[in-house]
């Protein structure tokens, strides 16, 4: 396992008990980000890097019981916490990369990715992983429930030039990875990027 996986790990690892908790007021941001994305009844979507799995009933009210929802994380304990709210009901719960998903490519019709980019390792490849795994015409959500301004000052930081959020960043970065960036919204209240599919 590389070092950015070991920390990752670590980081929500050490989080993933309490982390609900922290955020309670993100389900109406969650289901809102979830609707914008269009899904239909019977589609195939990932949440990848989905944490406690927050999005996975939005995902699956908006699939339908004939759909398939899939929620995909590094940190094992991320998955138990998912499994403890009763989330895994709602979708199937892998332990995985998103730099090497165990899912055939085309398979999908989306992918929903909250708070995902910033700790990717390598955000080019990775992005092109999910790009794989989606059918042309298919759409891409990055997502977070509060907005990059929002979020610098929660974490008591400053806002750069070089955050991949930054809209300068991210829509070049999506078009080398096999996406077009179609809307962004950058928000107090939410962040989301939404993309499809190029070919």
């Amino acid at each position: 396992m590389s070092d950015d996986h070991t920390h990752v790990q670590e980081f929500f690892g050490a989080r993933a008990a309490d982390w609900d908790s922290r955020f309670p007021d993100d389900g109406p941001a969650y289901t809102a980000a979830v609707a914008e994305l269009g899904l239909s009844d019977g589609a195939r979507v990932l949440d990848a890097g989905c944490g406690t799995g927050r999005a996975l009933p939005p995902l699956r009210a908006a699939v339908g019981p004939s759909g398939l929802v899939v929620g995909a994380d590094l940190t094992p304990a991320m998955l138990q916490a998912a499994v403890r709210a009763g989330r895994d009901r709602d979708g199937r719960l892998l332990l995985a990369d998103v730099a090497a998903l165990p899912l055939r490519s085309r398979s999908l019709d989306a992918v929903f990715a909250a708070g995902l980019v910033a700790p990717l390792p390598d955000p080019p490849a990775n992005l092109r992983e999910l790009a794989r795994v989606v059918r042309p015409g298919g759409v891409l959500a990055l997502f977070h429930p509060i907005g990059r301004a929002a979020l610098a000052a929660r974490q008591g930081r400053r806002i750069t030039s070089d955050d991949l959020r930054a809209e300068p960043r991210l829509r070049p970065l999506l078009a080398g990875s096999g996406w077009r960036m179609t809307s962004y919204v950058d928000e107090d209240a939410r962040f989301l990027a939404l993309a499809v599919r190029e070919g």
